[in-house]
């Protein structure tokens, strides 16, 4: 983990966060992820042209991605639909990066070495620690944390498959590009057959914010997707995560979430394991 690859992945957290946000802001989800999976679709699109064409040994890790990328969208939409930001997203986000690292070790024979281990655990645990005061308080909604449990699954399985995939491709801006063109399509498909002669009325109303929110998925997923390319899985997908504590501060600005004193003890847990994993690099 190199000062610059460090320094992308944050920018990606916070771009990522941002987009959650913006997803979440959106009343209908439907309305909201039509917007930015489609938004999505229409920048791969206009990049196809002017990015190399995707090695073949990408393309089988490129479509499976795309399949697990749509079971998120519909997981994620389940979850921001049933909890809280502050409660969802942190659930959903801070269960990949434990089981990235058992992916990425099964299957891309990546076995952090002892500081990168320590940084990863400490930063889990910190993400894990947003996650709990998520649900202090409250009586715990089984079916919102199913959700945001097996959206994490999710977000876990494309991580490696996309690390996977990217390295084969050549290019991480063709990866990009493809894999934007290929999920966006089946949100907006699904919307357009839901909606019908109707569907330009429905997205209108909150389309610049839509679109706003798929520049910065793409941006984020992007700089993600080049770090893979210069370092581990694990760390880079332990680093993505500090997003959550992005997604926190969102939720206690715009959302009036509270923030509370565990989520800053959270937030110098990750510092400390975004130092260990330097230390690594």
């Amino acid at each position: 983990m190199t000062p610059l690859v460090t320094a992308a992945v944050l920018a990606a957290a916070v771009t990522h966060a941002g987009w959650n946000a913006l997803a979440h802001h959106i009343t209908d989800k439907l309305v909201g992820f039509t917007l930015i999976a489609g938004g999505g679709a229409l920048i791969g699109f206009a990049m196809v042209p002017f990015v190399p064409f995707p090695a073949a040994e990408a393309w089988p890790y490129l479509i499976v991605s795309a399949v697990i990328h749509v079971a998120y969208y519909v997981l994620l939409m389940r979850s921001f639909r049933l909890g809280d930001f502050g409660q969802a997203y942190p659930i959903a986000r801070g269960t990949a990066p434990l089981v990235v690292t058992l992916l990425a070790a099964l299957f891309a024979h990546e076995v952090p070495d002892g500081w990168a281990a320590a940084g990863i655990a400490v930063s889990c645990a910190g993400l894990t620690g947003v996650a709990l005061w998520g649900l202090r308080g409250k009586r715990p909604n089984w079916a919102a944390i199913v959700a945001a449990l097996a959206t994490g699954l999710t977000i876990a399985a494309y991580t490696v498959v996309d690390g996977l995939g990217v390295r084969a491709s050549g290019s991480s801006l063709a990866y990009i590009a493809w894999l934007m063109a290929v999920e966006g399509v089946a949100v907006p498909a699904y919307a357009l057959h839901r909606w019908r002669g109707e569907l330009l009325a429905v997205l209108r109303p909150f389309a610049a914010v839509g679109l706003l929110g798929a520049a910065l998925s793409v941006a984020a997923y992007g700089l993600v997707l080049w770090a893979q390319t210069r370092a581990e899985l694990a760390p880079v997908a332990a680093l993505r995560e500090s997003s959550i504590i992005v997604g926190a501060a969102i939720g206690a600005v715009f959302f009036k979430e509270r923030f509370g004193a565990p989520r800053i003890a959270a937030a110098g847990l990750l510092v400390v394991g975004i130092g260990l994993m330097l230390h690594a690099g």
